[in-house]
């Protein structure tokens, strides 16, 4: 993809060389470190967006799920003190709003 020639360095190329060796490695470390208490899930990422909404869910699945919405209440009414002024917005230093 010519829009994305700026990402290729030098050691991409060389990389290219070892892509079997680099995979080999990496086969090994999962038969040693792929375990039932502990797994490995490979991501399928050609699809970087999939790949992510894919990895967002199945983490969110392995999380336990209660609903805990609170109980609606009503607030008691708020208390106003004449003698509390509050300092100018001027001397303030806010965020600033880009949404």
């Amino acid at each position: 993809d010519p829009t994305k020639r700026w990402k290729i360095s030098p050691m991409d190329i060389e990389s290219r060389d070892k892509w079997v060796e680099y995979s080999m490695a990496k086969d090994k470390m999962f038969s040693y470190t792929d375990t039932k208490q502990s797994p490995w899930f490979v991501v399928p990422a050609d699809d970087k967006r999939r790949a992510r909404l894919n990895t967002i869910d199945h983490l969110l699945s392995l999380i336990p799920y209660e609903d805990l919405t609170p109980k609606p209440f009503k607030l008691p009414p708020l208390k106003h003190d004449v003698a509390y002024v509050r300092p100018p917005v001027t001397d303030q230093t806010f965020v600033p709003e880009k949404y």
